[in-house]
Parts: structure tokens; C-alpha cells; sequence
């Protein structure tokens, strides 16, 4: 028996809507990726995370904040995709969106009264908005990002190390930096293939996009469980979606019973999966980006030919 329960009311799906206009669009793009963060505050049952049901592992956020939050990053993710499309792939193109990322940052915290909401996505998805215009598929789009962020920033503020980078340093693990230099190899490869064969099985959409969340969890070395919980913490994340993988997924009775007793665990021990949630969120914008059918060339890369 399948479980029926999706992410609830909230933005029209993202997925299958069409080609816009201007289908690289600064504003197209910042919408897609503010309604991907949308979208993930509001996908429930999700284990340790904030989302309709209430705070999770939290106690100073909930989905009105994330809303409000993902709303206030709008003007950077425009901003990113405008500099992207004037300036060259290059060091100076890095640095500018640094800038722009932290210029983000601060406004997110302006907006949350200090509350760390979406850091990680901003660096994530700030990436991809970059790299999406030049790309053909989500793919060549991760591929971009990961040369971006391969580049040095020379303004980044000395000691201006998060949490995720004290962690990474300290666990020696790829964290969002790292996950980003390796061409999101858990957006690409973990999360879109299993929002995809889910739906391809009849899953709603909503259950598709908790498999996918779950395969991330199963398989990441969450920064942001590592800081709250260490070595062990992570195994109980892990090991907890990999059961509710293994039981047939969120959209059976097995598999939501597991799902259920993961996110009590969860909220137990203070551990919330946020890495995993900043990696959906990049998976929801790379699904929603209408790719230009295989042989199509978009103006600006005929314009560069033409050089």
C-alpha cells in the first residue's frame, strides 16, 4: 500500500512548466530559485527539518522564517545572474559573486534577526543561478558551478570560516564547498534520479521530493549534522534514511512509519539535516530550469562563436 501525502499547499510545481520567454533571465532565474527554497521549507514529513508540521530539530526557526527568508534572498540571486551574463567565467566573475553572496548573507540575517536560515543554499544555489545561463542541462549547469567555485576569492574575510568549513576542517570531510568543486555529485547523481524515478512510478510529487531528500541524507556527510551531533550523530541520520530507503521509500506504509520514527530520533538528539535540505533545494532549481532542447543553441553562445 502506498502512502498518499505530499508537500501540501504552496507555489504551483515547479517541474514540466514550459519554456518562459526568457528562459535565462536574471528574474526568471531568482524566481526559480526562490520558489526551489520555498518548495523545501514546505515538503513534510521532513526528518529534523522545519517544515509544516513545526521546527524539527530547531527551536529559533519555522516555515513562516524560511519563507520570509528565501523572499529576502531574491534581489541577490538576480543579482548573481546579472553578473553572470556580464561578465566572463573567470576570477573576477568568482569575486563578484562573493560579494554579492555576502552582501546576501548579511541581508538574510537582517531579515531573520540573526537567524541562519539559508547560508548554505546561498552558496549553493548562488552557484548554479551563475552557471545556468551558459549550460545545456543540469549537468553542464553543476559542471560550471564547480569551476566557479574552484576560483579564489581574494576579498573573502580572513577567519571568516562557518560552521560547515570548522567542521569540515575538523572531520576532514567535502562539505558545501567541496560538494560544490565536485559538480554537486548529490544533486546530480543522488537527488534528481530519484525525484525522477519516483515520479516515473506514480509517486506524488510530494513523495518523490522526500526520496530524493532521504537519498541525500543516506549518503552525505552533513556539516550540519556533524556540528550538532559528530561521528555518531551522522551515523543515526544516515543509517535512518538508508532503513527508510530500504523499506520501500516514504510513499509506503513500512517506509512512512520508519520516516516517522527517523524524525523523532532526530528531534530527540537536536540533529537536523541541513545540508541535505540546502541540496534538495539545488536539485528542486536544477529540475525547474526548462533546459534548452539537445542541439539548440541559446543567443549568447552564437553570438561567441561568431567572435
Amino acid at each position: 500500500m502506498t502512502h498518499p501525502h505530499s508537500s501540501g499547499p504552496g507555489d504551483p510545481p515547479m517541474a514540466g512548466t514550459g519554456a518562459p520567454p526568457a528562459r535565462t533571465s536574471a528574474a526568471f532565474l531568482a524566481d526559480l530559485a526562490v520558489r526551489a527554497l520555498r518548495e523545501e521549507a514546505r515538503l513534510s514529513p521532513k526528518p529534523g527539518l522545519v517544515d509544516p508540521r513545526g521546527s524539527g530539530a530547531h527551536d529559533d526557526m519555522d516555515v513562516p522564517l524560511l519563507l520570509t527568508s528565501a523572499e529576502a534572498l531574491r534581489s541577490t540571486f538576480r543579482s548573481v545572474a546579472d553578473a553572470a551574463r556580464l561578465m566572463a567565467a573567470g576570477a573576477g566573475l568568482r569575486e563578484e559573486l562573493g560579494r554579492l553572496g555576502r552582501e546576501g548573507d548579511r541581508t538574510m540575517l537582517r531579515t531573520t534577526r540573526g537567524v541562519n536560515t539559508h547560508r548554505g543554499a546561498l552558496w549553493a544555489l548562488g552557484l548554479l543561478v551563475a552557471a545556468a545561463p551558459d549550460a545545456s542541462n543540469e549537468r553542464e549547469a553543476a559542471r560550471g558551478a564547480a569551476r566557479l567555485a574552484a576560483l579564489p576569492d581574494r576579498h573573502l574575510p580572513a577567519g571568516a570560516a562557518s560552521h560547515g568549513e570548522r567542521v569540515r576542517r575538523r572531520y576532514g570531510v567535502r562539505g558545501a564547498r567541496g560538494e560544490a568543486e565536485a559538480a554537486f555529485p548529490h544533486v546530480v547523481e543522488v537527488a534528481l534520479p530519484r525525484l525522477r524515478r519516483a515520479r516515473a512510478a506514480g509517486f506524488a510529487e510530494g513523495i518523490a521530493r522526500l526520496d530524493a531528500l532521504l537519498g541525500i541524507m543516506s549518503l552525505l556527510d552533513d556539516t550540519c549534522v556533524l556540528h550538532r551531533g559528530g561521528v555518531e550523530g551522522l551515523r543515526v541520520v544516515r543509517l535512518g534514511a538508508a532503513r527508510v530507503l530500504a523499506e520501500g521509500g516514504p510513499g509506503t506504509d513500512s517506509g512512512h512509519a520508519c520516516l516517522l520514527e527517523l524524525d523523532e530520533r532526530l528531534r530527540a538528539r537536536r540533529l537536523s539535516p541541513g545540508g541535505s535540505g540546502d541540496l534538495l533545494a539545488a536539485a528542486l532549481f536544477l529540475d525547474s530550469v526548462p533546459w534548452p532542447e539537445p542541439g539548440a543553441r541559446t543567443v549568447r553562445e552564437a553570438v561567441a562563436c561568431g567572435r
